[in-house]
């Protein structure tokens, strides 16, 4: 199985790969996709969406998870997160894959063991359960390989639910 993860936002957007072979998890590819704060919220959007589509053309997986929309003081910023998650959904909606969202909290948990751990541990378990040589460069990219970690160990256990 393979998941591209994506951590949502208008200036940053995570990405992360992960397959699962045998019994280990193994990253593929992660980063960050940035769009300029000049530039139109449109043409943003659009440099947004044609990454994302090279994306799952390059990797061809399975399913794409996201992480919820989380409402904090600003809202300015949830509508742009919100506004990234749809193109993420778009580009994988042009290609007929499902889409699965994600709490920050299921995320956590998922990957730490709780779901109050820092940015810091999550960067830290990520790159231990990928057996990564280092870090992910950035958090967003770090929280994105994170939802496709969650993903990848939650869908076997929603699929034998589903039964």
């Amino acid at each position: 199985m393979i998941v591209l993860g994506i951590d949502p936002g208008l200036a940053n957007t995570g990405y992360g790969v992960v397959a699962r072979r045998g019994g280990r998890l193994v990253a593929l590819d992660g980063g960050v996709i940035e769009t300029a704060a000049g530039v139109a919220t449109e043409q943003r959007l659009a440099q947004l969406h044609a990454e994302l589509a090279a994306l799952v053309e390059e990797h061809a997986p399975e399913a794409v998870a996201l992480e919820d929309l989380y409402f904090g003081a600003n809202v300015r910023t949830a509508f742009a997160v919100g506004q990234a998650r749809g193109v993420a959904m778009l580009a994988a909606g042009e290609r007929g894959l499902d889409c699965y969202s994600y709490t920050p909290q299921q995320i956590k948990a998922a990957v730490c063991g709780s779901g109050r751990a820092g940015k810091e541990q999550v960067g830290w378990m990520v790159k231990s359960l990928l057996s990564l040589a280092a870090l992910p460069a950035t958090d967003h990219a770090a929280d994105a390989l994170a939802v496709a970690i969650c993903h990848v160990n939650h869908a076997p256990v929603a699929a034998a639910l589903a039964r």
